[in-house]
């Protein structure tokens, strides 16, 4: 295989940021990517128009990864229209945040819902085509908050740390089949979740990052494909890369 050429790749939240990126970059390589979003039409047929620039063979697939219905409906869909896939890159990821003594549940678990559970999810609809190719690669986009949290971000580090302990895990229980796990932690990378953050966290965020600046999502999106690839990753399986500047050291 050659780097991920010809490969059907699955990447959700895909029609901006890091998903955005990542699904340009490994059209740009050559693979038939399909975009998952929940998003509003307009918006996600931007992105197609894009990403088909690149790669004329990539589609949308509508769906959301919260709704277990909605992803059972997109992995028949893929199973019937390309039978089997490649790679998945979970990207899906919210933010709802509230100090741990306020916060409600019906916000706890939305961000679990999505950031953890319809990551866990979409993973193991994906496991079950790979397993039966014994062939395939996932990805699963995690965040520095996973080891380094912050306060006011119960909900989402408690997410983004299980998706790490579900990568090691899906890691050790695929091996066998050839299909390899593993998990993409980006710091502050510029996209719409770091837009909308008050300027003086921003500031302060940098001040703790060496190489002094936010990444920016195509850096993220070349270590996603760099994992994807049989021909530059072929063993490297239950681990996480950290691409954050060197936040985290």
């Amino acid at each position: 295989m050659a780097d991920v050429e010809g490969n059907v790749v699955l990447v959700t939240d895909a029609t901006r940021g890091i998903g955005l990126a990542v699904a340009k970059e490994l059209a740009g390589a050559g693979a038939i990517v399909l975009l998952n979003d929940p998003e509003p039409e307009e918006q996600a047929e931007r992105a197609l128009a894009e990403v088909r620039k690149l790669q004329p063979e990539a589609r949308l697939v509508r769906g959301d990864v919260a709704d277990p219905a909605d992803i059972d409906r997109m992995f028949a869909e893929i199973r019937t229209n390309y039978g089997g896939l490649d790679g998945l890159v979970s990207n899906a990821g919210i933010t709802a945040d509230g100090y741990a003594v306020t916060m409600g549940e019906a916000k706890w678990r939305r961000v679990l819902d999505t950031n953890l559970t319809g990551a866990f999810l979409c993973c193991r609809a994906a496991a079950r085509l790979m397993a039966g190719q014994r062939a395939g690669a996932i990805v699963v986009v995690s965040s520095t908050s996973a080891t380094n949290s912050l306060p006011g971000r119960a909900n989402y580090a408690a997410s983004e740390a299980g998706l790490l302990a579900v990568v090691r895990v899906l890691a050790k229980e695929l091996g066998g089949y050839g299909v390899r796990v593993n998990a993409v932690l980006p710091g502050l990378v510029e996209t719409t979740m770091t837009d909308t953050a008050p300027d003086d966290r921003l500031a302060d965020h940098l001040r703790q990052v060496p190489l002094a600046r936010s990444g920016r999502p195509a850096e993220v999106a070349s270590v996603v494909r760099f994992l994807l690839s049989e021909r530059t990753a072929s063993y490297v399986t239950g681990t996480s890369v950290v691409v954050d500047g060197g936040l985290t050291c």
